[in-house]
């Protein structure tokens, strides 16, 4: 690692060393006028992962290379007028076969998807993961969907799930352990989240979600603590060991992972997937590890799925499916 090199954990130096070992993504940087997306952009160019064109303002993405301490001419720069003219350039780019991931830049997150939901679906469904890193749980926590899908029904959070599922096994997770959230452990037809849970589970157990254990409804306690659990008499090999959880909504999705990074001390990658290219989805706000591990992410994608979405390569096969 270089000397700029972000502090990382070990599970997301594992991580980085996993991707770091493949050909860096040709990447499409939308809106990329600011210090905190270019430091990610060269974050990730130092260490091999992308090799980025930068969308946006010439001007102003040269004065802040320059601040930055890099050669404004490091990087290929196409001049977009707004952000979007720089998101339909990046699909685009995608489209011609010259881009092989998205990074969102200073641009919302909506102003982004429009052109990627109209150009860039596949058979699966386009959904939002965060990968989250904290001190205090004992592993990796897959927390979907927080930014793209905002009050999915039934059918819906299955193809959310699925997708998160196979996220993980591509990083690493052979077998996910998935807490379908609602307010309580109990199914209560008043709370509609908690059927869906139950719904999920049952999909699970008969092959319509494949390779993960999927229990719900569960609260967030009982999902990451076997104290909570015990107290609680929840008989789950779920309960406390939680690899994904599935929020109900958009709303409970992202609220659940800014309090993780904000009072929690969580490190949040984030990664759109099942359009035809990984989308590198971090907040504004994000730190330089957030922005390198999701540039990691997306090369490991990139090499497990085609362009439809399908996994090509590598995801392991338990043969646990019946």
């Amino acid at each position: 690692m270089n000397e700029t090199t972000p502090l990382l954990s070990p599970r997301f130096a594992a991580i980085l060393a996993q991707a770091s070992s493949h050909p860096p993504l040709r990447v499409a940087v939308a809106n990329a006028q600011e210090a905190h997306v270019l430091a990610g952009v060269v974050e990730a160019s130092d260490h091999g992962l992308i090799e980025p064109v930068l969308l946006g303002p010439r001007a102003q993405i040269e004065i802040v290379c320059r601040q930055l301490g890099c050669p404004s001419d490091r990087f290929p720069i196409v001049h977009m007028a707004s952000s979007l003219e720089a998101a339909e350039a990046g699909v685009q780019r995608v489209l011609e076969g010259k881009a092989e991931a998205l990074v969102k830049g200073w641009i919302h997150t909506d102003e982004l998807m429009r052109p990627v939901l109209r150009q860039l679906r596949t058979a699966r469904r386009i959904s939002h993961v965060f990968v989250a890193d904290l001190a205090s749980y004992h592993k990796l926590l897959f927390i979907t969907d927080a930014a793209i899908n905002i009050a999915p029904d039934l059918a819906t959070k299955a193809e959310i799930l699925q997708n998160a599922i196979d996220l993980a096994r591509i990083l690493g997770v052979d077998r996910p352990k998935v807490a379908a959230l609602s307010a309580i452990e109990l199914v209560k037809p008043s709370i509609p989240s908690t059927l869906d849970a139950a719904c999920l589970s049952k999909m699970a157990q008969r092959g319509q979600i494949t390779h993960a254990e999927v229990d719900g409804p569960l609260a967030f306690d009982n999902a990451i603590s076997h104290d909570a659990s015990m107290v609680k008499q929840i008989n789950s090999t779920v309960a406390g060991e939680a690899d994904i959880l599935l929020a109900p909504d958009l709303d409970a999705g992202n609220i659940l992972a800014k309090n993780l990074e904000y009072l929690a001390g969580a490190t949040l990658a984030g990664i759109v997937i099942g359009a035809r290219v990984p989308l590198m989805l971090t907040s504004r706000s994000d730190p330089p590890a957030a922005r390198l591990i999701s540039s990691a992410i997306a090369v490991l994608l990139h090499q497990h799925w085609d362009g439809e979405g399908v996994s090509v390569t590598g995801i392991p096969d338990t043969g646990d499916e019946s």
